[in-house]
């Protein structure tokens, strides 16, 4: 067996007659010396100088021969490393070279490299997919920074407030963070996909409103893994829900006017603009009154206020400009009414009307589309594409319920100061 011996040798100076020490064997032009020293015992052990390494070691063996053998095999190894070095080309000098030199900064040797990519080549048996390991290791290794939930949702929504969110998105944001912070009153990295799963799962909630929360959850993790609150999304492996669209629902020429009728003074704007405009309840959150020209005739939908962050320009219908003209020298927001959930619900109960969900607006694309019969027309003034128009607006009414419609005017009395009006409708 070999050993190193960690001191420097005593060398033995007395040597049998006829013998000769140190020894040397020689393969080539590599040269192997064998040492020969007495032990504390009594004994000869035999050292062979090794230069293979970075450092020089020697290997130590009790009897002669053995150590005569490996000094031999050791001077043939040598040798054969050198013949390797003399038959380089010129391309693998300069490849040698290069490997070198992207290896110094790091402190890793050629060989060390060599012996890690071999070993690992042997375990992936790919040596291309050696840097994808290589990130996905870093990935679940990288350090995550400690933080409560409930704290990175009131930080969320403190940066969603600063970016200009809407108050309806707050809200929801709100309101289902909220339920989902009670469940999880610890840190934002400890949460796994099946613990999302299953919360959801024991909410017992529609379609919808599953993929409501699911959605909510989904912007959350992606905001606390931007800011190393988790390594990943757990709420993106959830099961997503197929959502289907329920029937399209518009307000008859009937609705439309009791409903404009028993709006109150503030809200009546806000439901004129979906009815002839066709415009969304959170576009209409976002709009001002000088977004509406009354000169020019048009409202304009800037890429802040619409849905799809593309400016848009919707004329003013001549039934819209009569709603909208005791307003012409309003300023600020078109609403400030609060929540306009709330405002729809008490004036459809008011008009004995039931309200239909997107109501206002989809009773305008249907209208619109069934008298211009120009689905890219329409879709410009929806914000949307034709092929959307023709799916879900096409035959739902007649030109002749269209015209109705766009004639739905208000009347005011003469004797009336009050921006209260009474409801005629053209036949």
């Amino acid at each position: 067996m070999q050993h190193c011996w960690c001191m420097k040798p005593t060398w033995s100076r007395k040597a049998k007659q006829g013998e000769s020490w140190p020894k040397r064997e020689t393969f080539g032009r590599e040269i192997v010396t064998i040492y020969r020293r007495k032990t504390p015992l009594g004994n000869f052990a035999y050292m062979v100088e090794n230069y293979s390494g970075v450092k020089r070691r020697f290997d130590s063996y009790k009897i002669e021969s053995e150590a005569i053998e490996a000094a031999n095999k050791l001077a043939r190894q040598l040798s054969q490393k050198n013949t390797i070095g003399a038959s380089m080309t010129r391309d693998q000098c300069i490849e040698y070279a290069g490997a070198i030199q992207s290896l110094q900064p790091l402190g890793i040797t050629l060989a060390a490299a060599v012996a890690a990519i071999v070993e690992c080549v042997k375990l992936t048996n790919d040596l291309s997919g050696l840097a994808a390991a290589a990130r996905f290791y870093k990935a679940k290794h990288r350090q995550i920074t400690p933080k409560r939930v409930s704290d990175a949702i009131a930080e969320m929504l403190a940066v969603k407030q600063s970016r200009g969110a809407s108050v309806r998105y707050l809200a929801d944001l709100r309101l289902r963070l909220k339920v989902f912070a009670q469940k999880f009153p610890c840190n934002v990295g400890s949460i796994a996909t099946p613990d999302v799963q299953a919360w959801l799962d024991s909410l017992k909630l529609s379609t919808q409103s599953y993929a409501n929360y699911r959605r909510v959850v989904h912007v959350f993790f992606e905001f606390a893994k931007a800011r190393g609150y988790c390594l990943g999304n757990p709420a993106a492996e959830v099961d997503r829900p197929k959502i289907r669209n329920g029937e399209i629902e518009i307000f008859t020429p009937d609705e439309t006017s009791r409903l404009l009728a028993k709006a109150s003074n503030d809200f009546r704007p806000v439901l004129a603009l979906g009815m002839f405009a066709g415009l969304r309840s959170a576009e209409i959150e976002r709009l001002e009154w000088k977004d509406v020209d009354f000169k020019a005739g048009h409202i304009v939908i800037g890429a802040a206020t619409a849905k799809t962050a593309s400016r848009r320009i919707v004329p003013i219908a001549e039934n819209l400009a009569a709603w909208l003209k005791p307003f012409a020298n309003s300023t600020g927001k078109v609403w400030q009414g609060g929540w306009l959930y709330k405002a729809q619900q008490d004036t459809a109960d008011a008009a004995g009307v039931t309200w239909k969900k997107n109501g206002a607006r989809h009773s305008f694309a249907s209208y619109m589309f069934a008298g211009c019969a120009d689905a890219g027309r329409v879709a410009g003034y929806c914000g949307n594409s034709p092929a959307v128009i023709h799916r879900h607006y096409k035959q739902l009414c007649s030109p002749a319920a269209a015209q109705k419609f766009f004639a739905v005017k208000p009347a005011v009395a003469a004797a009336e100061l009050s921006a209260s009006v009474a409801i005629v409708t053209n036949p």
